[in-house]
């Protein structure tokens, strides 16, 4: 089989490697990644993102021994509209998070209108932090807990701004 999802990823956190392990458990996995441009579209609050090759880099040195440990292949692609990849021939599996099953539901009404047959769409349940609340890379970003959920009061964020180039 093979497995495509899609997101940001900035940064990854547990509930993203939930994501991971189940489409590594499925199969050989593609992963959109979102480009520049579309990142900021696709945030429900405003905030920097990283820049794609950061990302990208990031993302793959997580990916690599997950990929090892269910011996399977992976790739990261960049992805310019949200519907993405996943329209493309090819993928049987697609992975989504709870808020995100109404986007794959989309990808399917897409590719039966290009003659593709429909993705099954897995949903992995979010991760609760330390507080009961989900893990988001939002709250990691801003300080409030840090990629496993624990909550981090004293840390301070990355904030919604890039940072200053004398940083």
């Amino acid at each position: 089989m093979h497995v495509a999802l899609g997101g940001t990823f900035d940064p990854v956190h547990d509930g993203h490697l939930a994501l991971f392990e189940r489409a590594f458990e499925l199969g050989d996995v593609t992963v959109g990644l979102t480009s520049d441009e579309l990142a900021p579209k696709t945030r429900h609050v405003d905030r920097y993102v990283r820049p794609f090759e950061d990302r990208k880099a990031d993302l793959e040195a997580e990916l690599e021994p997950l990929a090892e440990e269910h011996g399977r292949e992976f790739e990261v692609r960049q992805l310019d509209v949200p519907t993405g990849i996943a329209t493309e021939p090819g993928f049987d599996v697609l992975i989504v998070s709870p808020e995100t099953r109404e986007g794959g539901e989309k990808v399917n009404e897409i590719r039966e209108d290009r003659g593709l047959k429909p993705l099954q769409i897995e949903v992995v349940d979010h991760l609760p932090a330390e507080d009961g609340e989900r893990i988001s890379s939002t709250r990691i970003v801003m300080g409030e807990i840090d990629r496993h959920g624990n909550l981090t009061p004293d840390r301070e964020g990355r904030g919604r701004t890039p940072p200053s180039a004398d940083e």
